[in-house]
Parts: structure tokens; C-alpha cells; sequence
């Protein structure tokens, strides 16, 4: 792909084992070679590279991918699924939307929802928010924790640093054992600047045909700003690895935040060294006498046209 000239995506990354601050991340496009009109196209094209991919991942079924986006609200995970994904086959492909667990989820640990929607061999699953919302949200409302009716956990004052240490630890040892036995995982944060997401807030209020995407729980939340940037980054110092790295996603510019998401999961597709099976003697001998049937069909029927 053309574009992979033109985006960096190591400097998305999230380095594994040091600590993160989101100030180091752009949140909009600082560079000059692309515009607009420029990624649209090349997100086409992106598109039907993804496109023969997937086929291939299908076809090789050994290996399965789970696509996770996170980000602040208003950031633009909804279209960056639909534009970046809109080119794959529907058939090897799930989307899943996370909202607040329910009653029979909560009675269940909190990997449980979205172990129900993880990806078999050759298809691809997406999570639009994850697990990783039980140590960003519930990290900014700990009371939500007392929900879960955890052992041990009977009050706010007993959700402490070891008690965040372990659900990381949880959630490394989760994707480790995913990763091990052939999940390809990729997690993407779309970061977007809080002046963004006031613009995109008024525009969902002033446009009557955007009213239904906002909620007045939005502005509410945003009120945590600072608190959720300090989960984001704890989460990507304790949980960002080799095996499951995130992408931090400039997302203030939503055409370039989808080409970069689309040239990563290309990236990383290649990295597998995908390819259509190849058929064994037995096999060719078979499919040339199926090949032969087929042909004398015509013969038949040419014979008979004849007559």
C-alpha cells in the first residue's frame, strides 16, 4: 500500500513496559503530505487490500483477529468502523457494542460478556469499547465496582492501587492466553482534544438529524476529562505489550484517523504471511477429474442439440 509511505505507525504505539502520557500523542494530523481528498482515495483502495486479506485469513484459518477501539465519547469509533470496514466480506466479520453490563452479566467475572464475542479461526470480531472498560470507566466511578458483588469488596475505600494492579494483570494474562493460541489482537485509542469533542458535541445538538446521537449523560462525563485521561494512560502503561500493543490515534481529523487505522490492521495482516492453501497430488488429481465431469456435460449436450 502507497500509504504506508506517507504514515508512520510506529509512532502511534504505545511503548510496551514504559509509561504513558496521552501529551506525547497528537491528537489531529500534523503533517502535510496528505489531505482529505488524498486519504479518501487511498482508503479506497485501502479498503480492497483488506478486502483480499481477510480472504486469505479465512482460507488460512489458523489464525483470528479481534479489533478493539476505545476513546472519549464523540470520538468517532462508530465511523471508523463503518468506513474502514465497509469493504470486508459481512460473513467473516462481528461487531459487537458494549454498553453498560446488565444484571445476568454482572453475575458473571467481567471478561465473561466479551469472551462470548471473541473471534473464531479466519474471522475477524470488532469490540466497540471492551474489558478494557472495567479499569477505564469503573476507574473514574469505582462505585460501579460494588456492582460486581466481588469477594472482599464491600466498599470504596477497599478498591485501592493493588486492586487496580491486579485487573491489569488480569487483562494481560487474558490477552496473553488469546494471543497464544492464535488471536491476533489490536487495540486502538481514538484521541481526540477535548476542544474537538465540545465541537462535535454542539453539532450533534444544533443538527436535528445528530440529535439522536446525544445523550445528556455525555456532558456529564465530560466533566471527568482529566480523570479518564489519567485511566487512558494508565491502562496503556500497564496493559499495552508486544502481544497486544494499542495504538494511540490522532482523531481530531477523522479522515486521517480512519486511514491510519486502516494501514495498521494492514500492517499487521501482512506481518502473518497469509496465503490461500495449497493442495495436496490427491487433491488435484480430484479436482481435475471434477474438471473433466464438468466439461462432458457440454459434450453431452452438444450431441444431443446435434441429433
Amino acid at each position: 500500500m502507497l500509504i504506508e509511505k506517507l504514515i508512520n505507525s510506529n509512532k502511534f504505539i504505545a511503548p510496551a513496559g514504559k509509561k504513558v502520557s496521552l501529551k506525547d500523542f497528537a491528537t489531529k494530523y500534523e503533517g502535510k503530505e496528505l489531505s482529505k481528498k488524498d486519504a479518501e482515495m487511498l482508503l479506497e483502495e485501502g479498503r480492497k487490500q483488506l478486502a483480499i486479506m481477510q480472504d486469505k485469513l479465512y482460507a488460512h484459518n489458523q489464525y483470528s483477529v479481534l479489533i478493539i477501539f476505545q476513546a472519549m465519547d464523540a470520538a468517532g469509533k462508530d465511523g471508523a468502523v463503518k468506513h474502514v470496514m465497509s469493504g470486508l466480506n459481512p460473513l467473516g466479520v462481528r461487531v459487537y457494542s458494549f454498553k453498560a453490563p446488565t444484571a445476568h452479566e454482572l453475575d458473571h467475572d467481567y471478561f465473561w460478556r466479551h469472551m462470548q464475542a471473541l473471534p473464531p479461526r479466519g474471522e475477524i470480531a470488532i469490540h466497540n469499547r471492551s474489558h478494557y472498560e472495567n479499569v477505564l470507566v469503573t476507574k473514574v466511578h469505582p462505585e460501579y465496582i460494588l456492582n460486581e458483588n466481588l469477594p472482599g469488596i464491600d466498599s470504596i475505600d477497599k478498591i485501592d492501587k493493588k486492586f487496580w494492579q491486579i485487573r491489569y494483570e488480569q487483562i494481560r494474562r487474558f490477552e496473553k492466553n488469546l494471543t497464544e493460541n492464535g488471536m491476533i489482537i489490536l487495540k486502538f485509542f481514538l484521541h481526540v482534544s477535548k476542544d474537538e469533542q465540545k465541537k462535535r458535541f454542539l453539532e450533534r445538538i444544533e443538527n436535528p438529524e445528530k440529535n439522536w446521537k446525544f445523550s445528556a449523560s455525555d456532558v456529564k462525563e465530560r466533566a471527568f476529562w482529566d480523570e479518564y485521561q489519567k485511566a487512558f494512560e494508565e491502562a496503556f502503561s500497564e496493559t499495552s505489550t508486544d502481544y497486544a500493543p494499542w495504538f494511540i490515534i490522532p482523531a481530531d481529523n477523522k479522515w486521517f484517523a480512519r486511514l491510519a487505522i486502516a494501514t495498521i490492521i494492514y500492517q499487521q495482516f501482512e506481518k502473518l504471511n497469509l496465503s490461500y492453501p495449497t493442495v495436496s497430488a490427491k487433491q488435484k488429481a480430484a479436482l481435475e477429474e471434477a474438471r473433466k465431469i464438468l466439461l462432458a456435460e457440454d459434450e453431452k449436450k452438444d450431441k444431443k442439440n446435434k441429433k
